[in-house]
């Protein structure tokens, strides 16, 4: 398969595709921006409806628990999951976890807990807005063993063979060299770690007009690959036991 930084989108350059990202997520880091889960457009009728009660139906809606729930800041749930990467993690005690794009810190919380107050959680996110606002979340709540860094998860700002277990909840998506973030997981893990992720997937590569749009790539459509070739950049990075689980349930989630 090919590595090109715009195989993804072919008429973007990666530095376009990655400003135009980091753009509408500073938006939502700043409460600028809108919209109700990563899948779905910004809107004036879903900011208004935007209440505690709905965000805790909408996670809910992917897979998140009462308990895992009850680990995060309410300012650290910004509703841009598309599922629970958490379903096939395997949390050992004293393990070092990674979470990919970790925005404000939701899932890095949840992974935290599950931790039950041992090993470290690290959270990479490009966008200094998410960054900060992550920080202050983990001060605030005084989480001791969570911290987050700026970078790009085409390049790991870690050493190799430094993390146990690596989580993503749709983010690898928006990456213009997806083939990149998934060497670079393998280079930063250790021997026998996991990778446990939650992705849109598309049944068929999309119309290239689709792929070109700015709107649909910050909001997790544009850049979705196939099964096919999410399992063909896996296996080429060194990869083995890859396993996807489509949950056709989670459609209505995404599109709401």
């Amino acid at each position: 398969m090919s590595s090109s930084p715009t195989s993804s989108l072919p008429e973007l350059t990666a530095d376009t595709q990655r400003a135009q990202v980091r753009a509408h997520y500073a938006d939502r880091a700043t409460d600028q921006g809108c919209s109700c889960g990563c899948g779905a457009q910004a809107n004036d009728v879903c900011c208004s409806d935007d209440t505690p009660t709905q965000a805790q139906d909408y996670n809910a809606r992917l897979g998140y628990s009462a308990e895992e729930l009850a680990a995060v800041p309410a300012d650290a749930d910004l509703q841009l999951g598309c599922g629970n990467p958490f379903a096939l993690a395997d949390f050992q005690p004293g393990a070092t976890v990674l979470d990919l794009g970790s925005g404000a810190g939701f899932d890095a919380f949840i992974a935290a807990r599950a931790l039950a107050g041992s090993g470290r959680v690290i959270g990479v996110d490009m966008t200094p807005e998410m960054v900060t606002r992550a920080r202050r979340n983990a001060a605030e709540n005084e989480h001791a063993n969570v911290e987050f860094r700026l970078g790009e998860i085409e390049a790991l700002p870690l050493p190799d063979t430094s993390v146990d277990l690596i989580i993503s909840n749709c983010v690898i998506n928006l990456s213009p060299d997806k083939a990149a973030v998934f060497r670079e997981i393998f280079r930063v893990l250790r021997p026998g770690g996991r990778l446990s992720l939650s992705d849109v997937v598309t049944r068929a590569p999309l119309p290239t007009e689709l792929r070109e749009d700015a709107t649909l790539l910050a909001g997790c459509i544009a850049g979705t690959e196939t099964i096919e070739r999410l399992h063909a950049w896996l296996e080429a990075a060194g990869f083995v036991d890859i396993r996807f689980s489509t949950k056709d349930e989670s459609r209505s989630v995404i599109e709401s």
